[in-house]
Order: structure tokens, then C-alpha cells, then sequence
């Protein structure tokens, strides 16, 4: 997508930054992903160089940005993410500014060197606490997913198409199964896995939530799937990480993430054809698991 550039950003929230990271040479704009606002890397006067994400107050992706803030907040030095270093609201914009990871997006495809990495940063981020007081919970995202499937369920059978086979991958499906003390990223996939020297870091923690540790590993599933797996090779790759979770709540999971891909797939003309992608690698997860 077309993202704004650092240029268009009110010259009250440069000076800001510049506060921060020094005098900005120059910027270069993140391109991969929908999230509205500015992501760009920024080139500063000493040399150095810094991630910049921004979007104004009143934009409907702010909450957002306000969750990834809270993360960046609490995420240990430990976690494997960048750090941020600074954040502000005082003009209209929330702003945060990273450390800047040199690194390329995970390569997920069966035989890749990328994919025993990954899941090394996955048992990392299973790790991870939340606060056990304020913490959002996973159980309010998911709720969403569940709202946006008992719509297309209420739709004409041809419609929708597998629709018997999601009606009951989530029947009996309850949120509850999903509480724990976690710190969940929730949204992992290719684009959120950089890979660097120092290993694959995490990025774009918007979703963050508290919750059972093992929700990340399903969620994760049918981007291998997408990525060229089968079902079952990716189930072998990931069920250890999940292997105390109820069965019923991994394959309803995996149906609701199936169809919130296929309801904005449907309805939202942006990111279409990739979303039609995760579709297909979702459905075929769901069938296995199903059959």
C-alpha cells in the first residue's frame, strides 16, 4: 500500500522525533503490509538510523498503535523484538520510534533454513508473561473473529463455500480454553518475522494480548501452510507448541482465523488476492483437521 511519507507528518511531530534520533537526512518508507499510517526508516545527521511509526489520533487503526505501544512498554530486553526507544502523543499523532532491525522477512517454505528459526523464537515468545493486571485479552480479539464467522454462517449455505465444515470446526468452540498469563502476539506470519544476525525477531506487536501461550503456535500454522506445507507437516512442526490446548479449541481457532481472511477476502477489495491465499491455506487446515 501507499503509505504517507515522513514529510507529510505536521512539522510539530518532526521536531518531536528529531528531539530523539537527531536531525532526519532522510526517510524511506515501509511498503509491505495495510496497516494505515507512516512506517518508515529514518537516516539521521551522525550516522545512525531509526524505525519511525505513526498515525493520527483520530485514525480507526490508533487503537492499535496504542496496543503496540503498551507492548513496547513491557516486552523484556530479553523478547525477541525490537526495542523501542521513545513515544509520544502530544500533537495530534501517536509516535513511536524502534531500534532498526537490518534484516529481511522470514522465508517460510518447507526445506527453509528460516523455518527451525523461527520456531526457536517461537518457544521464546511462549515465554513471555503478561501484566497481570490491565493486560487486553486474547478472548477480546478472538470474540471479534467469532462475530465476524456467525455472520457468514448466517448466510445462505452457497454463499459461503465449506460452510457445514466451519459450522462444525466451531461448534462447542469457547473462548474460555484460550485465558492464560501469556504475552501473545497473535498475528505472527511471514512479514513479522524479520530475520537478522542475531536471529528472527518479532515486529508489529498491534494484536498483543494475554493468553495461552500455545495461541501464537496456531496461529502460525496457516502461514506454513500458505508458505507450501502440507497440513500435516505443518501439524508436526507445531503441535508440540500446543500440545496441552483442547483439541476442539486448536481446530475452532483455526476456523475463525480461516474466516475473518475469507470475510475481508469478501468485503474489502484492499488485499484481496493474498487474502484469498490465507483462505485456501486455512481451509485446507481446517478440512484436515476436520475430516
Amino acid at each position: 500500500m501507499d503509505r504517507p511519507q515522513w514529510e507529510q507528518l505536521p512539522a510539530t511531530v518532526r521536531a518531536e522525533v528529531q528531539d530523539v534520533v537527531g536531525l532526519v537526512l532522510k526517510s524511506e518508507a515501509a511498503h509491505q503490509g495495510l496497516m494505515p499510517g507512516i512506517a518508515a526508516t529514518l537516516y539521521t545527521e551522525d550516522g545512525g538510523k531509526a524505525f519511525l511509526k505513526a498515525v493520527p489520533l483520530g485514525s480507526p487503526a490508533a487503537h492499535l498503535y496504542e496496543r503496540e505501544r503498551w507492548a513496547g512498554t513491557i516486552l523484556p530486553a530479553s523478547a525477541p523484538a525490537p526495542r523501542m526507544t521513545w513515544s509520544g502523543d502530544d500533537n495530534g499523532w501517536i509516535a513511536m520510534l524502534f531500534e532498526h532491525l537490518a534484516g529481511r522477512r522470514a522465508d517460510l517454505s518447507p526445506g527453509s533454513a528460516d523455518v527451525p528459526a523461527v520456531l526457536a523464537t517461537l518457544s521464546k515468545l511462549a515465554t513471555l508473561k503478561a501484566p497481570e493486571q490491565g493486560a487486553p485479552l486474547v478472548a477480546d480479539n478472538v470474540e471479534f473473529l467469532l462475530a465476524k464467522g456467525r455472520h457468514l454462517m448466517a448466510k445462505p449455505s452457497h454463499e459461503v463455500p465449506d460452510q457445514a465444515m466451519y459450522t462444525a470446526a466451531i461448534e462447542g468452540f469457547d473462548v474460555a480454553a484460550l485465558a492464560g498469563g501469556a504475552l501473545l502476539h497473535y498475528d505472527l506470519h511471514a512479514g513479522n518475522l524479520m530475520v537478522t544476525a542475531e536471529g528472527v525477531r518479532v515486529i508489529d506487536w498491534g494484536f498483543a494480548a494475554g493468553g495461552a501461550p500455545w495461541v501464537d503456535a496456531v496461529m502460525l500454522a496457516p502461514r506454513l501452510i500458505e508458505a507450501g506445507h502440507t497440513p500435516a507437516q505443518a501439524e508436526e512442526l507445531l503441535a508440540p507448541a500446543w500440545a496441552s490446548a483442547p483439541e476442539r479449541a486448536v481446530t475452532g481457532l483455526a476456523a475463525l482465523w480461516t474466516l475473518f481472511r475469507l470475510y475481508k477476502a469478501m468485503y474489502v477489495e484492499e488485499g484481496r488476492e493474498f487474502r484469498s491465499r490465507a483462505v485456501s491455506a486455512g481451509c485446507a487446515w481446517v478440512e484436515y483437521r476436520t475430516r
